[in-house]
């Protein structure tokens, strides 16, 4: 996928995740998202954090003593906007190309598409997720190590796309859609992939 076609995919699913956000009741802003211990208000904080930064990111990973996750949440739980503040951060991301130091384009789009989700099943909203842009986000979850480790924890299992050309790993086949095989491998737990 060329890069143009990847900011697209970026731009449209932070402005849709907007409009999906404006829809829901401020009190549900406080829902437990698919991300352990985070609430959905604090998932939405998180992408729209995403632009930040170099000295900005060095500060908080220093002071969060070079803990990557502690960083983020800490970042997430310190960030006192308002959800329309937030709602309109994220219409006002599309057009910019910027991503965090010492990542790909391809990390907001993983970033984007899983959080889309993580924030819309507790919802019980259903989120479709493009195939073209679900294939190459689960192509960079698979090829990189740290945060998600897909290869580790799914080793003795390949993963085949019903709906794309996707297929990964090797040993017992798994079949599913794309959707399911991306939130599989980034661990999500409201995946209907059983790697069991």
């Amino acid at each position: 996928m060329d890069s143009d076609t990847i900011w697209r995919h970026i731009d449209e699913q932070r402005v849709s995740l907007a409009a999906l956000l404006d829809g829901i009741e401020a009190e549900r802003w406080a829902t437990p998202s698919l991300c352990e211990g985070w609430t959905i208000r604090e998932v939405a904080v998180h992408i729209t954090h995403s632009q930040m930064s170099l000295p900005t990111a060095i500060v908080a990973l220093v002071s969060s003593g070079f803990r990557f996750n502690a960083m983020i949440y800490r970042m997430a739980l310190r960030d006192k906007r308002t959800p329309a503040e937030l709602t309109a951060a994220l219409r006002g991301m599309p057009g910019s190309r910027k991503h965090p130091p010492g990542t790909s384009e391809l990390d907001p789009l993983a970033d984007v598409l899983l959080h889309g989700q993580d924030i819309a099943v507790p919802l019980g909203i259903a989120r479709p997720m493009p195939t073209d842009a679900a294939v190459a986000a689960a192509q960079r979850v698979w090829s990189m190590g740290f945060p998600f480790h897909a290869r580790r924890r799914l080793r003795g299992v390949e993963l085949v796309a019903t709906d794309a050309q996707f297929r990964v790993g090797n040993g017992r086949v798994v079949e599913a859609p794309i959707r399911d095989i991306l939130m599989a491998l980034a661990g999500r737990p409201a995946s209907t992939v059983d790697v069991a």
